[in-house]
C-alpha cells in the first residue's frame, strides 16, 4: 500500500469530521475567500504562478485565486469533487514525497492546517518538501491560528495536535531553508468554524485598516522566500 494514503477508515472520519464543522457554512466561506483572494491574497500571487495548496479542504483558496498552474492537496477524499476543473488534485499525506519536480512551483499556501498535522517531525518533513518544490524566491504563505493569543481556545477542535505561534513557525521556516518575509502575529479573527457569519463588508473594510487586526486578529501570517 502507498504510505502516503491513509487506511480508509482514517479519510472517513475526516470527511465525517470536516463536513459536521462546516456543513452548511460552505456558500460563506466560498465569499468569504473570495474577498480574502482579490482584496489581499492575490497581491502575492501572480497569475503566471504555479501554486499548490496545502491542505485546501473544500478549495475556497486555490477555486478563487488566479494562476497559470493550480494544484491542491489534501487527504479528505470528498475534496476531489469540491475543487475546480482547473486544479490538479493530489490527494496524500503532505509529509510524504510529493509528485512534484524540484523547483517547479512559484508558491505554496497553506491556512489553518499545519496545526492538524500529526507532529513538529510531519510538519518539518512538509516544510521540506515545499521547500523542495518551490523555485528559488518562491513564496511559503501561511495563515493559522496563534496559540498565543487564542490560549486554550486552540484545543477546542478535537484534530488540533501542534501548537504554534508566528514566532514558532517563523522558526521551523528559517531551520528549513527560508528567508522570513512578512511575520503578523495577527491578522484575521477566528470565527467561521463555529459558525459565526458576520457581514461580507465587514471584511472587506476590516482587510484595510490594520490596526484592527491587533484587536481581533487571532491567527498569525506568515510569508517566507526560499532562499
Amino acid at each position: 500500500m502507498n504510505s502516503s494514503i491513509p487506511t480508509p477508515e482514517a479519510q472517513a472520519e475526516l470527511e465525517r469530521i470536516y463536513s459536521a464543522r462546516f456543513s452548511g457554512l460552505e456558500s460563506y466561506r466560498n465569499e468569504v475567500w473570495k474577498i480574502l483572494v482579490r482584496d489581499f491574497f492575490s497581491r502575492w500571487i501572480l497569475p503566471a504562478s504555479s501554486i499548490l495548496d496545502l491542505g485546501c479542504g473544500y478549495g475556497e483558496f486555490i477555486n478563487n485565486i488566479q494562476a497559470a498552474q493550480k494544484l491542491a492537496m489534501d487527504l479528505n477524499p470528498a475534496t476531489r469533487h469540491r475543487v475546480a476543473n482547473d486544479v490538479q488534485f493530489l490527494e496524500q499525506d503532505c509529509s510524504q514525497t510529493w509528485p512534484l519536480r524540484g523547483n517547479s512551483l512559484d508558491a505554496v499556501f497553506t491556512s489553518n492546517f499545519l496545526e492538524h498535522l500529526p507532529n513538529k517531525k510531519a510538519l518539518q518533513a512538509t516544510l521540506f518538501e515545499a521547500h523542495r518544490c518551490l523555485k528559488p524566491g518562491g513564496r511559503f504563505i501561511a495563515l493559522g491560528p496563534n496559540i498565543k493569543v487564542l490560549g486554550g481556545q486552540y484545543w477546542d477542535f478535537f484534530d488540533h495536535h501542534v501548537p504554534l505561534t508566528e514566532l514558532s513557525l517563523a522558526e521551523a521556516l528559517t531551520i528549513t531553508g527560508y528567508d522570513m518575509e512578512h511575520a503578523v502575529a495577527r491578522f484575521l479573527p477566528y470565527t467561521m468554524s463555529h459558525g459565526s457569519r458576520p457581514p461580507l463588508w465587514t471584511l472587506r473594510l476590516y482587510l484595510k485598516i490594520p490596526r484592527l487586526w491587533k484587536i481581533f486578529g487571532r491567527q498569525f501570517l506568515l510569508i517566507a522566500r526560499k532562499k
